[in-house]
């Protein structure tokens, strides 16, 4: 019996899978380790990463799904529960938070060194698939309020190995406007000139610039003035599901001159279609598929979300499915080996693989942006003026716009 259409497609895949990785950009697996297990993954025994877990996401899954290279967010969310605030200089928890979700994806890593790599740049992570077996793994920060308005914490964290930033989560920052916030209605102010030199930034550094999650005036001012190609790690096609999260067919066309790529999200409220509150996994290749039409092959990916969210699109359900994805790609489209494995990864790979080199040209004519936020308070206390100068007049460059609280002492004295 000769074999069938789905058998051709399966086994083709399966082919293209044993040489090829998927790459994911969008897994919140570490902030479930945060919020249920106060990321203590030796004090509960319970806790197996190569078990199978109730988790979207273990390494049994991972296998099982293909998934070569995995992009674990740091996620931490806005520190205000008004998430229409407009406060950008509070005092907040937030670099702390980030810095444990570092930790603990690096920790997490470190627990199963026979199976996951940790990396640093492209060649890494293909190199750690391909020749060493394993799955490789880097990290995204999901929004700019982690930084803390600071372009100084954005360079750790590019130090400590995150290799992209969403500019905004549910909440604006002083970079950039938020989907959200055009949601409750703020107005779309897009890309603030501050933001314009953390893009600047990020290009320098080779860090992608993600735009989830953004607002649609901010996806625009972002892509007026990046030298790098973007990448959406979590968003999906406007035209289907008509969501401020997700991205309008004019960012898609622009997306074949900056070369960016949209990961489609399978959050179900982001890819359902007709006003359903359901979706499977056909709603996810209409969104692919979508891109496709509109921008390309060259210009999509995935990024599931998946333990970011509550439940996947029905047949879609957690990371060991993405082969059923990719087949029911593969039937819909006719589409190619190689078309494959640009959805697959190499979109992505290919975008990290140009903010590296962009990064290194860029690094060699511009030094590294010392803007600070306009806004941004700066207190001390008032004893530091007694300090020696650095340079003969240093201590009057700001001195007009230093809070100095002139009641704290050098010397702790006796009441």
């Amino acid at each position: 019996m000769a074999p069938t259409a789905q058998q051709d497609e399966e086994s083709r895949y399966a082919e293209i899978a044993r040489s090829f990785p998927i790459v994911d950009t969008h897994n919140d697996f570490p902030y479930l380790l945060r919020v249920q297990l106060r990321n203590q993954i030796h004090t509960h025994n319970p806790f197996n990463f190569n078990g199978e877990l109730t988790s979207h996401t273990d390494l049994p899954k991972l296998r099982k799904g293909g998934v070569g290279i995995q992009f674990f967010s740091c996620f931490i969310e806005c520190k205000n529960p008004d998430y229409l605030y407009q406060d950008f200089d509070a005092a907040n928890s937030a670099v702390r938070d980030t810095l444990e979700q570092i930790d603990v994806t690096k920790r997490l890593i470190d627990e199963y060194p026979d199976q996951m790599e940790y990396v640093t740049n492209s060649v890494e992570a293909l190199e750690a698939f391909q020749k060493h077996g394993k799955i490789a793994v880097t990290m995204g920060v999901e929004g700019l309020h982690q930084v803390d308005t600071s372009l100084g914490v954005l360079r750790e964290y590019f130090h400590l190995g995150v290799r992209y930033i969403t500019l905004t989560h549910n909440c604006d920052n002083p970079f950039a406007t938020a989907a959200s916030s055009v949601i409750g209605g703020l107005p779309d102010k897009g890309l603030s000139d501050y933001g314009r030199s953390c893009v600047k930034e990020m290009n320098r550094l080779g860090m992608m610039v993600d735009l989830s999650h953004v607002s649609y005036k901010t996806m625009h001012d972002v892509l007026d003035v990046t030298k790098a190609p973007v990448l959406f790690s979590h968003s999906s096609a406007f035209s289907l599901t008509q969501h401020e999260r997700n991205v309008r067919d004019d960012v898609l066309v622009r997306l074949k001159d900056n070369g960016g790529v949209v990961c489609v999200n399978f959050f179900p409220g982001f890819i359902a279609q007709n006003g359903s509150t359901s979706a499977t996994i056909h709603d996810a290749v209409d969104h692919i598929a979508h891109i496709i039409d509109i921008a390309g092959w060259d210009h999509v990916g995935m990024g599931s979300d998946f333990d970011g969210i509550p439940e996947g699109p029905k047949g879609l359900e957690d990371v060991s499915k993405y082969p059923d994805l990719l087949i029911e790609l593969m039937k819909r489209t006719n589409a190619s080996d190689e078309q494959i494995k640009k959805v697959m990864g190499g979109n992505v790979l290919r975008i990290w693989r140009q903010n590296e080199d962009i990064a290194k040209e860029l690094s060699k004519e511009i030094q590294p942006v010392e803007e600070n936020w306009k806004e941004r308070s700066w207190k001390f206390y008032g004893y530091v003026k007694d300090f020696p100068e650095v340079y003969p007049g240093s201590n009057k460059v700001y001195e007009e716009t230093t809070e100095f609280d002139n009641e704290q002492t050098l010397f702790i004295t006796e009441k």
